[in-house]
């Protein structure tokens, strides 16, 4: 039953790991177990639950880990899961650094993938901050009171493009970063397009 839920290409993803081989081997044995289907999203495996996205398997220099989408609805009762940064909202991480600690972990990963399947059988949602909630930058404010145009093709983008531009130009620290980035990226707001467009 489990070998009818692969994909050939979440193989081809795993088959080429070289840092993480023996750690996503077992973290797929794991999640496979718990009857979700998979596929390649985002470049990373993606394990779904009627058609619904419950985590994704991934690596990174320092860790590989198992990111729940509503990990933010999760009691996370062991308090292991991890917020990326500040502003993920959803998601929540469960990190390793080697085999050993899966192994360890495994009855807490799947007590959490099951609890991941019940709120999306409930039907549970996360609340989002809305994009009136962020503060728009000052140097982006600036630039549409000098373009319109700008400000309207602004408001015309999808609120997720609206959310990723000011969080992108208001990281810098430095005013005259920031104004280089909306610069750099004005044309593509005004073509509708998004930051990773």
């Amino acid at each position: 039953m489990v070998s009818s839920r692969m994909n050939i290409t979440v193989d081809e993803f795993y088959g080429k790991a070289k840092r993480w081989k023996d750690e996503f081997g077992e973290l797929r044995r794991i999640i496979q177990e718990c009857q979700l289907n998979e596929e390649v999203k985002w470049g990373c495996p993606c394990y779904t639950f009627q058609n619904k996205n419950i985590a994704l398997v991934h690596g990174f220099k320092e860790y590989c880990a198992v990111l729940f989408f509503k990990g933010s609805l999760l009691q996370d009762a062991n308090g292991v899961l991890i917020q990326q940064t500040e502003n993920v909202q959803a998601g929540r991480q469960m990190r390793f650094t080697n085999v050993r600690e899966i192994t360890a972990m495994e009855t807490i990963l799947r007590a959490y993938i099951y609890e991941a399947i019940e709120v999306e059988k409930a039907g549970l949602e996360v609340n989002f901050k809305k994009n009136t909630e962020y503060k728009i930058p000052e140097e982006l404010q600036t630039k549409f009171e000098e373009m319109p145009t700008l400000k309207t093709a602004f408001e015309a983008l999808t609120p997720g493009r609206q959310r990723a531009y000011i969080l992108h130009f208001s990281d810098p620290k430095q005013s005259k970063t920031r104004v280089s980035r909306i610069e750099k990226y004005k044309q593509q707001i005004l073509d509708g397009k998004g930051l990773q467009d």
